[in-house]
């Protein structure tokens, strides 16, 4: 029993060590991930889907797939959007759906101040058949494989022609996620932790047919190491683009995407991730593909 709770204890309850929600290398183009208050922002209604690979070549390894729009209502001056996901590492799995709500407050010079709240409802499952194959049965794999839970956020955002600056913070309840219905006396209460947020995007016109645009996104949760994300993205006559990015002490990615009349964005990233994980032979390395569609007024 102490081998099933052990592993549950690492894979499962992930007890304010690592992220709970999900990662992005392509972040900046999907704002709404992290942050409510990004929903409608810039007048526009968009959709589109995500597929990501981490640490491909080691089985098990986590993968994630999302689709999410987003559309903005000019008369109620309110943004709308959301996501469905699914969350995959190993023997567990997290299936879920995001809704945000974001209210716009107009500003001088074009400037944009935005609130927004988030309601969140997940699926947390356990392949309990992968376990057992793994160490044997046990008493506790009796216990129920899926739990589903609601937890909600809230997050503000200024936004600007040249800039964006917003922060969040995502599963404010910090509901309770237990999958052992058991009387075992434990040290640690599994829960769905809070993550802090804070962003920001310049938009720097080069030229007039090149911009930069700098990026970052700085992720904390209490008692765990605070994840930091910056780089920078090119884009060339508003036709292709390509970018670099760092995430601290864990990888590179390079990235790279092209545009169609202005309205379908196609992008890929590549993650070159540096000690430990490169001691894996079969490469270290993780895949993002983003297919975003934007309805042009």
């Amino acid at each position: 029993m102490k081998k099933i709770i052990l592993i549950l204890s690492c894979i499962v309850t992930l007890t304010a060590s690592a992220q709970q929600l999900m990662t992005s290398s392509l972040y900046d183009l999907q704002g709404n991930l992290h942050n409510p208050a990004v929903a409608g922002v810039g007048g526009q209604t968009s959709i589109g889907a995500t597929y990501r690979s981490m640490w491909s070549g080691i089985a098990g390894s986590p993968t994630t797939a999302l689709i999410f729009g987003s559309t903005y209502l000019e008369k109620a001056k309110i943004g709308v959007g959301g996501y469905l996901y699914s969350d995959v590492t190993g023997p567990t799995s997290r299936k879920g759906i995001q809704t945000s709500y974001a209210y716009h407050i107009p500003l001088q010079k074009g400037g944009i101040f935005s609130v927004g709240l988030e309601a969140r409802f997940q699926q947390f499952a356990i392949d309990k058949a992968m376990l057992i194959e793994a160490i044997g049965n046990d008493p506790v794999m009796g216990s129920a494989a899926n739990r589903f839970k609601g937890d909600a956020g809230l997050g503000v955002a200024y936004t600007s022609k040249k800039f964006q600056v917003g922060a969040s913070v995502s599963q404010l309840i910090q509901s309770k996620l237990d999958f052992y219905s058991g009387s075992l006396s434990r040290t640690e209460e599994a829960r769905l932790y809070r993550h802090f947020y804070l962003h920001g995007s310049y938009n720097w016109k080069v030229d007039a047919n090149t911009t930069v645009i700098p990026n970052f996104l700085v992720i904390y949760l209490p008692n765990a190491p605070t994840e930091i994300q910056a780089g920078a993205r090119v884009e060339h006559r508003e036709l292709f683009w390509w970018g670099l990015s760092l995430r601290a002490r864990q990888s590179w990615m390079l990235s790279a995407g092209v545009k169609v009349q202005k309205k379908l964005t196609l992008g890929y990233s590549f993650d070159i991730y540096s000690t430990p994980l490169s001691v894996f032979d079969k490469g270290p390395n993780a895949h993002e593909v983003i297919l975003r569609y934007q309805f042009v007024k």
